[in-house]
C-alpha cells in the first residue's frame, strides 16, 4: 500500500476523534469537568509528544537554527491568527459550554489553526520514521475529542442544525487527512533541515495552543486535579513512545 494511503489513513483516523466528539456533545450533556479531565490528560500527552516525538527527532547532530526557527515560528504564527479569529468574533476551538461560540466559520477556522499543523505532523512522522508514530496520533486523537464535545454542544445550545454541526466537522475532519497526506507528499523531496523546521513549526504551533486554551479551561474548570491528570497524560505518553 502506498505510504500517502497509510498517512492519509492516520490523519482521517486523528481527525474522526472531531466527529465522535460532536455527537457526544451534541446528543449528551456531559458534566463539563468530565471534559475538562479529558482536556487536561490529552494536555500532558500532547506536550509529551512534542518533546520526543517531534522535538527530539527533528533535532539532528546538534543542529538546532532550523527546528529553533521553526518552533518560535509556529507559536508566532498560530498566536497571530488565533487572536485574527478572536478579534472576528470567534471564541477559539476549546471553550466551554457556557459561551457562545461565535459563526461557524470562525469555529472552523479555530478548529483548522491546530488541526492542520497536527495532522501534517502525522504525515511528516511516517516521512522520517518509515512509519506512523502511534503516540502523536494518540495524542492528536485526545487533543481533538474535547474540541468536538465542547463546540458542538455551544452550537446546539445556539441553535444550530446537526446537519449543520456534522457537515460542519465532517469537513474538518476529512481536511486533517488531506493535510496528513500533503505532509506525506509535500516535504518529501526536501532536506532533512527543511523537514525539521516544518515539523518543529507544527510543534510550536501545537504548544502554543495547549498553553492558550486546553491548558487554562481545564484548570478553571476543576482546578483540584487538572495538573495531576495532566501529568498522568504525559506519563502515559512518555513510557509508550519509549516502549
Amino acid at each position: 500500500m502506498n505510504q500517502w494511503i497509510i498517512a492519509g489513513f492516520w490523519g482521517w483516523l486523528a481527525g474522526s476523534a472531531l466527529l465522535i466528539g460532536a455527537a457526544i456533545g451534541y446528543f449528551v450533556k456531559l458534566p463539563q469537568k468530565v471534559i475538562s479531565a479529558v482536556m487536561a490528560f490529552g494536555s500532558g500527552v500532547l506536550i509529551s509528544a512534542i518533546c520526543f516525538e517531534l522535538m527530539d527527532k527533528a533535532v539532528q547532530n546538534e543542529h538546532f537554527l532550523y527546528p529553533s526557527f521553526g518552533f518560535l515560528a509556529g507559536a508566532i504564527v498560530y498566536s497571530l491568527a488565533a487572536k485574527i479569529v478572536s478579534s472576528k468574533g470567534g471564541k477559539h476551538r476549546k471553550r466551554s459550554n457556557k459561551q457562545d461560540t461565535g459563526s461557524g466559520m470562525a469555529i472552523a477556522i479555530g478548529a483548522l489553526l491546530d488541526g492542520i499543523p497536527e495532522s501534517i505532523v502525522i504525515g511528516l512522522t511516517i516521512l522520517t520514521g518509515g512509519s506512523v508514530s502511534s503516540v502523536a496520533v494518540f495524542a492528536i486523537f485526545l487533543s481533538n475529542l474535547p474540541e468536538g464535545i465542547s463546540s458542538s454542544s455551544g452550537m446546539r445550545n445556539a441553535g444550530r442544525s446537526k446537519e449543520y454541526v456534522f457537515a460542519l466537522w465532517l469537513g474538518i475532519a476529512l481536511l486533517s487527512g488531506i493535510a496528513s497526506i500533503a505532509g506525506y507528499t509535500l516535504f518529501g523531496h526536501f532536506s532533512d533541515d527543511v523537514i525539521g523546521a516544518i515539523t518543529c513549526l507544527a510543534a510550536g504551533a501545537m504548544l502554543a495552543m495547549i498553553v492558550t486554551t486546553m491548558i487554562p479551561e481545564a484548570y478553571e474548570e476543576d482546578r483540584d486535579w487538572s495538573g495531576i491528570i495532566t501529568v498522568m497524560g504525559f506519563l502515559v505518553s512518555f513510557i509508550a513512545s519509549h516502549i
